[in-house]
C-alpha cells in the first residue's frame, strides 16, 4: 500500500493534464473552408505542448487565485478555453446557425453529459453530415489526446459543474418554450405545406418571435467560454463528495485486490497475496485498529497449513492469550471477502458476543459487509437475504441454533461458507453443550460446502471431537508473555515444576510485616501479595464465591496504605460519579468505599451498566485490583500482571484443571508485561489434591446430547422431522451415530442402546402430542416415518423447552378465556421463564406487601391464576394451609410482580430494594424475560388461535428488550451501549443512530465522560454498520416488490429470462 499511493496521484495528474482537444469534445461542426491552415497549425503546437506538459508528477496543493487551475490547460492563447472560443465564433458565423448554435449547443452539452456521462456538445439536426467528418479527422489528425468514448469521463467532472449544466438545460427549457409551440405548429400542417425545418431552408421568424428571441439572446448570450469559466472558478473551492476521486480509486484498489485474492485461493499457487489472500487495506485496518502489525509464527503457520488452504474442517487448540481469534478472524474475513459467503462466529456469552460486534463493525464499514448481533432477544429469523453484501452474523449458542435452523428451513444453509466456535469444550457443558453439538452436528448433515473452525484453550480428548467434526487439529504451547505458576502454603511461596519429584520447588518466604489484628483480618497474607503489584501493575483475586469477592475486596481496602488514594485521584472519583448515575443516585456501598483506592469486585450481581464500566476502568488502569469469581475466566478479556486464586474451590466444589488453566491464563498481558504470574493459595490438607490438579491432564469433554432429555435428544428428533432432514426412525438413527454422542457412544451407554434410546425419545414426543407416527409397521421398524404437529412445529419455531411447552400452550389458552388488558400484568406473566420460576424463592412478607398495594385489575389476574391474597398473607405470617396452591404457579407470579414494577419505575436500583434481591439478579431476570418472550411470539405465530398475542408481544418484547424510557431504545439499539451510555449521549446531543454513526469520535471523548477514543470509534463503527443494514434492508425491500414476478401469468420466454 505504501507504493501504491504516490501511483494513484500520478495517474489522476495525468488524467487532468491529458484532456482532448476542443475537437475531440466537442463533436460541432465546423467547415473546413472556414478553418485557415494557421489555425490549425497553432491548434496542434498547442495540443503537443499539452501532451509535453502532461507529466506524471505528483498534484501539489495551491490555495492562491493565480494557480488556481494549476492541474488545468490555463486560460492563455491557444488554451482549452481560447479554442472553445474560437470553434463557436467561427461556427456562428454561419448565416444558417446564428440564431440556433448557443442553445443547440449548451442543450446538447447538458443531455448528452447527463445521458451518456461525456461531457460533449451535440451538434443540431442540421449539420451537414461531411462537415461532421471532417471534424472527426482533424481529432483523429490530433492523436489520442483523450479517452475513449465509452470511458467515464464523468469520473473526472466535479458536482459543481453537473449542478451547472442542470441549471443550463433547465433554463433553455423554459426558454425555448415558444420556439416548441411554433413547432408544435408547423408539425399540424397539411401534408401539402412545406415542412417548417429542414437542412435546406429556415423559416423566417416572425416578429413576435423575433422579439422574444432578442430578449432571451441579451439574457442568455454568453460565450460557453464564458461560462465554462464562470463554473471552473466555482469547482476550485467547490466540494466533490459524490465524484470523489480519491474514494472512488480506493474502492476500485480494494476491489481489485479482492478479485487477484480471490483467484489466487482459487489456484494452486503457494503465494497468498498481499495478506494472506486478503487485500492489503485488511493489513492496514489491524494496524490502525488494533495495534498488530505482525503475526505471531504459529499464526502464520496455522493459516498456511494445507489443510486450511484447502478449506478442511479445523480444530486448534492454544494456551489462553495465545492469539487464536485473530486467526479465526482472517479466515472469517477470506469467506466474507473472497468467497463471498455468509459466515456465523458463535460465542459463548452476550457479553463477549457485544464485545466482538464492536471490535468488528470498523472492519465491516470499511470493507463492505455487515455484522449482525443474535443474543438475547436480538435477530432475524430467517436472517435478511444480501443480494451484494455478505453477513457476519455473531451469536450466542442458543441464538446460533436458531439461526441455523431458520437457514436450513429457508434452503439457505448453502450460503454460510463458515462456521467458527470459540470455545469448543464447551460442547461438554450441560444443555449448551448439547443445543452447540445439535448445530455443529446440522451443519455436518446438510451442507458439505461449509467449512467448521473449533478453537479452545482446554482440550483433552481431541480425537472424538476430531472424529465428529472430520477434522484436521492443530496445537501449539506458544504464549507471547511467559507464565509462572506459584503456591503458596503458610508463609512459603512455591514454584510449579513439573521436572521435580512433587511437582514444586521453594520459591521464597514472604517477608511482610503482621500486626495482630492483620493477622486475624488476613490470614491468607492476601494483602502482602497484592501490594507487590498494584496500583502500577494489575492483579486479579479470584474468589469461590460472590459473597467472598466483596469481603475480601473491603478487607483489602481497610489495610491499604493511604497513599493508594492519591493514585489517579480525579479519575476514580469520575468513576464513582458515573456509578452513581448510572443508579439514579445511588451506588453500591462497598464500591463507595474499595474504588478510591483502586479497588473493585466483579461478579454476576452487578448490572450490566455497572460491570461494563468497571471492565473500562480496570482496562484503562484506573482500577488496579479486581476481585471476581471464575466467570470472568470465561467472560471478557482482562489480563493482569498476576493472578491469585483465594482458594482451590469454585462454591463448595474443588477445581477442575479446565477452570484452574482458564484463571491463570489471564496473567500476563501481551505487550504491556514480560512476565505474568499466578499463585494459588492452599491448605495444607487440600496440597495432594492441588497436586494432582496442576500436574494431572485436562478433563475430558463428553456429550450431553441424551442426559439432556428435553433439551437434548428430544429437541434435536424434533427439529430434524420439521426441517425435514431426517423422518423415519432408520434416517434419525443413523443421524444419531454421526454425532458427538455417536461417536462417544460405547463410553456413554451402559444400560442401552442407541436404538432403543431412539425409540424412547420418539416415543415420548408421539405422547406429548409433538409427533404423530404415519400409517405404518410397528414403532421399532426402521421404515416407520414420523411428522411434525402444530405444538410440534410452534415449540421448535420458539425454540421452547420441550418440558414446559405442554404448560405453555394450556397457560395461553386459559389467558385467552379472560386476558387482562387494563394492565401488563397479565402478559408480562404469561411471558415470565418457568425455569427461572422454579429456582426462585419468594420474600413472604414483600410479596403480600407487593399484593396487597394492587389495583382491581391487577388483583382479577391473580384471581384468575388462583392466587389469593389469604394465602400469600398466611404464608407471610407462617400460618398452617390446608388448601392447595401449585407452588410454581405462586413463585412465578412473584417474578412477574418484579419484572411488572421494573417496566413501571425502569430503575433497577429501587426494585432491587423493593423485592430485598441483588440488583444484578433483577437485571438478570429482565433479560431471561426478554429471551423468552421472544419465544412465545414466534411460538404464538405458528399457531393460529393465539392470533391475538402477536401484537401484544412484539411490543412487550421490545419493552422488556431494553426497559429504559422511549427515548433513549434507538441509542440501545447500538452494540455496547447500555442504560448509563445511552443517558450521557442522550444529554450530549446524540439522540439517534444517524447522530452516531456521523458522530467525530474525537469531539465523543471531550463531550463524553469516561470514553475512550477506542470506545468513542466502536460506538460510530457499530452505529454506521447498523444504519447501512436498515438502509440496505429497506432498498433490497424496494428492488423486490417492483421487481416483476417471475410466475405471472402470460409472461414470455424471453421476458422470463430477463427476470
Amino acid at each position: 500500500m505504501e507504493d501504491g499511493g504516490p501511483r494513484i496521484r500520478r495517474r489522476v495528474s495525468v488524467r487532468k493534464r491529458n484532456r482532448g482537444s476542443i475537437e475531440s469534445l466537442c463533436v460541432a461542426p465546423a467547415p473546413a473552408e472556414l478553418r485557415p491552415s494557421e489555425d490549425l497549425e497553432d491548434e496542434g503546437a498547442a495540443g503537443r505542448r499539452r501532451r509535453k506538459t502532461g507529466s506524471p508528477e505528483p498534484a501539489q496543493e495551491n490555495d492562491s487565485e493565480e494557480d488556481m487551475f494549476n492541474d488545468y490547460d490555463s486560460f492563455t492563447e491557444n488554451s482549452f478555453l481560447a479554442q472553445v472560443e474560437d470553434l463557436e465564433q467561427k461556427y456562428t458565423q454561419l448565416p444558417e446557425h446564428r440564431e440556433l448554435v448557443t442553445d443547440s449547443a449548451i442543450k446538447g452539452l447538458c443531455s448528452e453529459s447527463m445521458e451518456n456521462k461525456l461531457p460533449v456538445f451535440a451538434v443540431n439536426s442540421s449539420t451537414d453530415p461531411e462537415t461532421n467528418q471532417h471534424i472527426k479527422n482533424q481529432s483523429a489528425a490530433d492523436g489520442p489526446t483523450g479517452p475513449e468514448p465509452d470511458s467515464d469521463l464523468l469520473f473526472d467532472v466535479p458536482s459543481s459543474q453537473i449542478l451547472y449544466f442542470e441549471r443550463i438545460q433547465n433554463s433553455s427549457n423554459d426558454l425555448g418554450d415558444q420556439s416548441a409551440k411554433e413547432r408544435d405548429r408547423n408539425s399540424h400542417k397539411s401534408p401539402n405545406e412545406e415542412p417548417a425545418f429542414s437542412h435546406q431552408e429556415l423559416p423566417q421568424p416572425n416578429d413576435d418571435l423575433s422579439e422574444a428571441r432578442a430578449s432571451s439572446e441579451t439574457s442568455r448570450r454568453k460565450s460557453i467560454a464564458d461560462h465554462l469559466k464562470s463554473a471552473m472558478a466555482g469547482n476550485a473551492t467547490a466540494q466533490t463528495p459524490v465524484f470523489s476521486r480519491s474514494k472512488h480509486l480506493k474502492e476500485t484498489l480494494l476491489s481489485e485486490e479482492i478479485s487477484v485474492a480471490r483467484k489466487a485461493m482459487e489456484s494452486p499457487s503457494d503465494d497468498l497475496g498481499p495478506f494472506y489472500s486478503l487485500p492489503s487495506k485488511v493489513r492496514d485496518l489491524y494496524a490502525q485498529l488494533k495495534g498488530i502489525k505482525k503475526l505471531y509464527d504459529w499464526q502464520h503457520t496455522c493459516l498456511t497449513l494445507s489443510s486450511v488452504q484447502k478449506r478442511k474442517n479445523l480444530i486448534y487448540s492454544l494456551p489462553t492469550s495465545g492469539g487464536k481469534t485473530l486467526v479465526a478472524e482472517i479466515l472469517m474475513l477470506q469467506e466474507l471477502l473472497c468467497r463471498q459467503k455468509d459466515v456465523l462466529m458463535i460465542l459463548p456469552y452476550v457479553a463477549i458476543v457485544q464485545e466482538k460486534i464492536a471490535s468488528l463493525s470498523s472492519f465491516g464499514v470499511e470493507l463492505g459487509f455487515f455484522v449482525e448481533e443474535y443474543a438475547g432477544s436480538k435477530g432475524k429469523f430467517p436472517p435478511t437475504k444480501r443480494r451484494e453484501k455478505r453477513s457476519l452474523y455473531i451469536a450466542t449458542i442458543e441464538k446460533g441454533h436458531s439461526l441455523v435452523n431458520a437457514l436450513i428451513e429457508t434452503g439457505r444453509i448453502s450460503s454460510l461458507g463458515l462456521v467458527v466456535v470459540d470455545e469448543l469444550h464447551m460442547i461438554g457443558e450441560g444443555s449448551r453443550g448439547a443445543i452447540l453439538e445439535m448445530t455443529l452436528a446440522k451443519v455436518l448433515y446438510t451442507s458439505k460446502t461449509t467449512q467448521i473452525i473449533g478453537m479452545s484453550a482446554t482440550l483433552n480428548n481431541v480425537q472424538d471431537l476430531q472424529e465428529f467434526l472430520k477434522a484436521e487439529y492443530y496445537t501449539s504451547q506458544f504464549r507471547p508473555v511467559e507464565l509462572k505458576e506459584y503456591l503458596k502454603v503458610n508463609d512459603t511461596i512455591y514454584e510449579v515444576d513439573s521436572g521435580a519429584e512433587n511437582g514444586m520447588t521453594f520459591s521464597r518466604l514472604l517477608n511482610y510485616k503482621y500486626s495482630d489484628a492483620l493477622k486475624k483480618m488476613d490470614p491468607d497474607h492476601l494483602v502482602a501479595l497484592v501490594t507487590e503489584v498494584i496500583p502500577n501493575y494489575s492483579c486479579l483475586v479470584f474468589c469461590p464465591s460472590k459473597k467472598n469477592c466483596e469481603n475480601v475486596a473491603e478487607m483489602l481496602c481497610k489495610f491499604l496504605s493511604k497513599d493508594f488514594l492519591n493514585h489517579r485521584e480525579k479519575e476514580k472519583s469520575e468513576v464513582i460519579k458515573n456509578l452513581r448515575d448510572m443508579g439514579n443516585g445511588k451506588v453500591c456501598p462497598v464500591l463507595k468505599r474499595t474504588v478510591p483506592f483502586g479497588v473493585a469486585y466483579h461478579h454476576s450481581g452487578l448490572t450490566s451498566d455497572e460491570r461494563k464500566l468497571l471492565e473500562e476502568a480496570y482496562s484503562t488502569g484506573v482500577l488496579c485490583l479486581l476481585t471476581c469469581t471464575s466467570t470472568l475466566a470465561a467472560g471478557v478479556n482482562l489480563p493482569a500482571r498476576r493472578v491469585i486464586l483465594r482458594a482451590p474451590y469454585v462454591a463448595r466444589e474443588f477445581l477442575r484443571r479446565n477452570q484452574y488453566k482458564q484463571m491463570i491464563g489471564r496473567a500476563g498481558r501481551a505487550g504491556i508485561d514480560t512476565v505474568g504470574e499466578s499463585i494459588l493459595l492452599l491448605q495444607e490438607k487440600d496440597k495432594q489434591q492441588v497436586l494432582e490438579l496442576i500436574n494431572g491432564p485436562l478433563e475430558n469433554c463428553y456429550s450431553h446430547l441424551v442426559e439432556e432429555l428435553t433439551r437434548g435428544i428430544q429437541t434435536l428428533f424434533l427439529s430434524l422431522i420439521s426441517l425435514k432432514i431426517a423422518t423415519s426412525l432408520g434416517d434419525l438413527y443413523q443421524f444419531m451415530n454421526g454425532t458427538f454422542f455417536g461417536v462417544q457412544q460405547k463410553i456413554l451407554l451402559k444400560e442401552k442402546s442407541l436404538w432403543e434410546i431412539t425409540v424412547e425419545s420418539l416415543s415420548y414426543l408421539t405422547e406429548k402430542g409433538l409427533l404423530q407416527r404415519d400409517s405404518c409397521g410397528a414403532l421399532e421398524e426402521a421404515q416407520c416415518c414420523f411428522h411434525i404437529t402444530k405444538l410440534g412445529h410452534a415449540s421448535f419455531k420458539g425454540a421452547i423447552d420441550l418440558a414446559y411447552c405442554d404448560i405453555l400452550y394450556r397457560d395461553l389458552k386459559k389467558g385467552l378465556e379472560g386476558l387482562v388488558l387494563e394492565s401488563l400484568l397479565h402478559l408480562v406473566y404469561l411471558t415470565t421463564p418457568y425455569d427461572l420460576a422454579a429456582q426462585s424463592e419468594p420474600d413472604w412478607m414483600v410479596y403480600f406487601r407487593q399484593f396487597s398495594q394492587l389495583s382491581p385489575a391487577e388483583q382479577n389476574v391473580a384471581a384468575l391464576l388462583g392466587v389469593s391474597e389469604s394465602f400469600i398473607g398466611k404464608k407471610a405470617s407462617g400460618q398452617a394451609i390446608r388448601k392447595k396452591v401449585d407452588k410454581n404457579i405462586v413463585n412465578r407470579l412473584y417474578l412477574s410482580f418484579v419484572l411488572y414494577s421494573l417496566l413501571k419505575e425502569t430503575n433497577v436500583w429501587s426494585v432491587s430494594e423493593k423485592f430485598n434481591m441483588p440488583r444484578g439478579h433483577v437485571q438478570s431476570l429482565l433479560t431471561g424475560a426478554a429471551s423468552f418472550s421472544s419465544s412465545v411470539l414466534h411460538f404464538c405465530e405458528e399457531l393460529e388461535e393465539f392470533w391475538v398475542y402477536r401484537a401484544l408481544l412484539v411490543e412487550l418484547t421490545k419493552k422488556l428488550t431494553y426497559c429504559v424510557k422511549a427515548e433513549l431504545i434507538p441509542l440501545m439499539e447500538v452494540t455496547g451501549v447500555l442504560e448509563g451510555r445511552a443517558k450521557q449521549l442522550y444529554s450530549a446531543g446524540y439522540k439517534t443512530i444517524m447522530h452516531l454513526a456521523n458522530a467525530n469520535p474525537d469531539v465523543l471523548v471531550r463531550t463524553i465522560e469516561h470514553l475512550s477514543r477506542r470506545q468513542a470509534k466502536q460506538i460510530v463503527s457499530s452505529a454506521k454498520m447498523l444504519l447501512h443494514e436498515k438502509a440496505q434492508t429497506l432498498q433490497e425491500e424496494a428492488e423486490e416488490l417492483l421487481k416483476l414476478p417471475a410466475d405471472l401469468p402470460g409472461l414470455g420466454a424471453s421476458d422470463t429470462e430477463k427476470v
